[in-house]
C-alpha cells in the first residue's frame, strides 16, 4: 500500500481509538466520581496517556508499512 493511502486510514484509526478509548473510560465515570479526588485525578491521567501505547502500532505500520519492527 502506498505512504499517502496508508497516512488516511492511518488517522482514521487513531481517530477511532481515542473515539473508542473515551467512551470506554467515560463508562467508568459515574465509579470514579466516587473516589477521592486526587485519586481521581491519577486515574484521569492514567487514562489519558494509556491510549498511546494501542496507537504505537498503528503509528508505526503508517511510518513502515509493517506492523512489527
Amino acid at each position: 500500500m502506498d505512504p499517502p493511502a496508508r497516512s488516511v486510514i492511518g488517522i482514521f484509526a487513531v481517530l477511532a481509538l481515542i473515539a473508542g478509548w473515551a467512551i470506554l473510560v467515560a463508562s467508568f465515570s459515574a465509579e470514579i466520581a466516587r473516589l477521592w479526588g486526587p485519586l481521581q485525578l491519577l486515574i484521569y491521567l492514567a487514562a489519558g496517556v494509556a491510549w498511546i501505547f494501542p496507537a504505537m502500532p498503528i503509528m508505526r505500520w503508517v511510518a513502515t508499512g509493517r506492523w512489527r519492527r
